[in-house]
C-alpha cells in the first residue's frame, strides 16, 4: 500500500492563483463551509481534515479539500497520518481583496443551515 507521502501535494504559487479557479472552488456549499471553519480557527492555525463535520462521505470530503488546495484557497501538509489545513488568507487578500471575507460569511450561513 502506498503511503500518503508518496503523493506530492500540489499548491499553486501566489502568482499562479487564478480568479476563476478560486471562484469555482468557492462555488460549492461544502467548500464554503470548510473555508468558514478554517477562518474560525484563526490566522495561521491548522485543522486536521478529520475535525470537519461535513454532510458528505470521507472520500467526497477529500475531493473538496483537494479542489480548494489546487485552486490556491488552502494550504495542506501531512503530519503523520493527518492532513493539516490552513487558509491562504495573505495570498488571497493580496490578490482579491475582500473576496475571502465574503466567502467566509456565506460559509457561516451554510453551516448555520445544516
Amino acid at each position: 500500500m502506498a503511503s500518503r507521502a508518496a503523493t506530492a501535494l500540489v499548491h499553486p504559487d501566489r502568482e499562479d492563483i487564478r480568479f476563476t479557479n478560486v471562484l469555482s472552488a468557492l462555488g460549492d456549499p461544502v467548500r464554503l463551509a470548510i473555508v468558514a471553519r478554517l477562518a474560525e480557527a484563526g490566522p495561521g492555525e491548522e485543522l486536521a481534515c478529520t475535525t470537519f463535520a461535513l454532510p458528505v462521505s470521507k472520500s467526497t470530503q477529500s475531493g473538496h479539500f483537494k479542489y480548494l488546495r489546487e485552486a490556491g484557497v488552502i494550504q495542506q501538509r501531512d503530519e503523520g497520518i493527518r492532513r493539516m489545513n490552513s487558509l491562504r488568507r495573505a495570498d488571497l487578500d493580496a490578490l482579491f481583496p475582500g473576496l475571502l471575507d465574503m466567502a467566509i460569511v456565506q460559509g457561516r450561513e451554510v453551516i448555520a443551515g445544516w
